[in-house]
């Protein structure tokens, strides 16, 4: 066995081991403490003043305050756009853990289609700025609101937000004039002042709300609140009100607004009515209209596609969109541009058979009355729309003499003040037509511009002002829509210099042609002028929607609706200090003396007489439209 050595305990020697042990552990323990102190001494002390802000924000929130919109109001005070209280369900997708399973809780809490979680999905991303809330849905019902407030515990960063919506009461009618307002989308949020619209979730899209947008939303405010760990307000320690938004009285007229979308009767067409001597617009009808407080809170893509596909276009704003020949309303223009031109005098005379021919060309081109009306000058050409005499006087002026002329009316540009979306129409000449087409100008289409037709086009608003400046021999005057803003009057700038004839009695004798239209024996509108109170000035025209071949005959009966003439009407009275100027347009009805002049007159009857005239029983439809 081997042999086994004892050893002997070393005491003194465990005692270092354990002394030395025992103060390594104690350095590093104080090492430790040293730390945590200094470290301590840092947050609490060096970065006091951070954290405490730090703190703060979580414990106090600011609080966009969206301003209240202003009020759309007729010349007469009649309220047209209002705002309407509602509640609305936002988001704030910060403090939202898992947005997608939130939204679809919210899908199944409210019963909502599951389609709808990647729209709310998008609208929670249409915003300004972090941390602000999104809109998510509008008008909730009492229902939606309760079955919210149970299940808000599974629903953080949802709220439901008491808020104004805008309302149209008279919406058909004002659809194009007051346009409406809409959700803002991502494109509008890229170019929005984000501190203004913080918690604003709507901006005027078309017509008057869009165009008056800046002072209509107002001034943004703010509050600020102090809240728990849940994000729930427990008091308000500070606020800065919102400016409301400034309310716009219009031009327009109600009553006569309404009297004309009656008097259409939900044909396609416009009436557009001027007073001469300020230029606000009384009334701008486009019909058919649309509902817009169906776009306001989000139209459904159901109802949407039904506007769109519509074929009578209840979204097109005809009267300042819709570009139509002018027809024969434009020959007391064309009768001052051969005056001024020294083309004609009053006395010349032209023969008509029934039709015109250019010098060593063979193609004919009718007169409406195909037997013609013989020898016509200025003025009865302008009483039976004779075609012939303007073929002939619009040659002799030529094209470019022509359109200058018209271009001093406002033909072929835009000379409305606040018209949002108007149309400049086309007044061709033969620069227009080579930039246009690389073409030369070719004398028959100087023909057809005479009588109103081939390449010019006017829209309603164009031809009531051009009327308008007709009626204030010359005077320009700029078509606009709002009246007041506040308290504060507008005062739209002169866009176009004031029209000066080398003989002031030309005007005498272009108004005492367009009287005889109302009131002579070969008037065309004759059966529209009978009983008049006051003078009036008219001209008739109709439109071919297509072209006919050189021989070939108009005949309605053989043709789709939709290929008929249009019909056109111009007029403003009284004569001698004229109140109202107006063009009306429907389309497909035929001719213009019966069709449309009847609609002119009951217009005029109701701004003129408006004692007499109850338009709240105005007739809908005479038997002569």
């Amino acid at each position: 066995m081997p042999k086994r050595r004892d050893t002997l305990k070393d005491t003194e020697q465990e005692v270092r081991v354990f002394r030395n042990r025992s103060l390594l552990a104690v350095l590093l323990v104080l090492l430790m403490s040293g730390g945590l102190a200094a470290r301590l001494f840092y947050l609490q002390v060096v970065q006091h003043d951070v954290f405490i802000t730090r703190s703060d924000q979580n414990r106090v929130r600011v609080e966009p305050l969206p301003p209240n919109r202003g009020l759309l109001m007729d010349r007469n005070g009649v309220l047209l756009a209002e705002n309407r209280p509602t509640y609305n369900l936002t988001i704030v997708p910060e403090r939202v853990d898992d947005l997608e399973a939130t939204l679809g809780l919210l899908v199944d809490i409210l019963g909502l289609p599951e389609s709808d979680v990647a729209a709310l999905k998008a609208r929670s991303r249409q915003r300004q700025r972090p941390f602000q809330p999104a809109l998510l849905l509008s008008e909730l019902d009492e229902r939606q609101i309760a079955q919210l407030a149970v299940n808000r515990y599974r629903l953080p960063g949802i709220e439901v937000e008491a808020q104004l919506l805008r309302y149209y009461p008279d919406t058909d009618i004002m659809s194009h004039v007051l346009g409406y307002v809409g959700r803002i989308n991502a494109e509008e949020v890229k170019t929005l002042d984000k501190g203004n619209y913080a918690g604003t979730h709507f901006i005027g899209k078309t017509g008057i709300e869009r165009e008056y947008e800046a002072l209509l939303h107002g001034t943004a405010g703010l509050r600020k609140v102090e809240t728990n760990a849940r994000g729930r307000v427990l008091r308000e320690l500070g606020r800065t009100d919102p400016v409301p938004g400034q309310d716009i009285t219009l031009t327009i007229d109600k009553q006569l607004q309404q009297l004309g979308y009656e008097l259409l009767d939900g044909r396609r067409g416009s009436i557009v009515a001027i007073e001469p001597a300020t230029g606000e617009i009384l009334a701008m009808v486009s019909s058919p209209g649309f509902d817009a407080n169906l776009f306001v809170t989000g139209i459904s893509h159901r109802d949407y596609q039904g506007l769109r596909s519509n074929p009578d276009l209840p979204l097109y704003n005809r009267a300042i969109r819709g570009q139509y020949p002018p027809a024969s309303t434009i020959k007391p223009f064309e009768a001052l541009a051969g005056l001024e031109n020294g083309v004609i005098t009053p006395k010349k005379t032209v023969y008509d058979p029934g039709f015109y021919k250019l010098p060593e060309h063979s193609r004919r081109y009718h007169n409406w009355l195909r037997w013609g009306h013989g020898r016509v000058d200025m003025r009865r050409a302008i009483v039976v729309s004779n075609d012939t005499y303007f073929y002939n006087l619009a040659h002799e002026l030529g094209i470019d003499r022509l359109a200058d002329f018209m271009h001093r009316f406002g033909f072929g540009e835009v000379t409305s003040h606040d018209v949002h979306g108007a149309a400049s129409g086309v007044m061709p000449s033969s620069e227009w037509k080579r930039e246009r087409y690389g073409q030369v100008w070719f004398p028959g289409e100087t023909l057809s511009v005479g009588i109103g037709q081939g390449y010019w086009l006017s829209t309603p608003l164009q031809l009531a002002t051009a009327t308008a400046v007709l009626a204030n021999r010359g005077e320009w005057v700029t078509p606009h829509l709002a009246k007041r803003i506040g308290d504060e009057p507008v005062e739209p700038p002169q866009v176009k210099d004031d029209i000066e004839l080398a003989n002031e009695e030309w005007w005498d004798l272009v108004y005492g042609a367009m009287e005889d239209v109302m009131t002579g024996s070969e008037g065309t509108a004759r059966r529209s002028g009978e009983d008049l109170d006051y003078r009036m000035a008219g001209k008739s025209g109709t439109a071919q929607v297509f072209t006919l071949a050189n021989d070939e005959r108009y005949n309605a009966a053989e043709l789709e609706e939709r290929l008929h003439d249009h019909a056109l009407f111009t007029a403003f009275a009284p004569i001698e200090n004229p109140g109202i100027a107006i063009a009306v347009i429907v389309e497909n009805a035929g001719g213009g003396s019966s069709n449309a002049a009847p609609l002119a007159r009951k217009m005029l009857d109701a701004w003129l007489l408006r004692e007499e005239a109850e338009l709240d029983e105005a007739p809908i439809r005479s038997e002569e439209s």
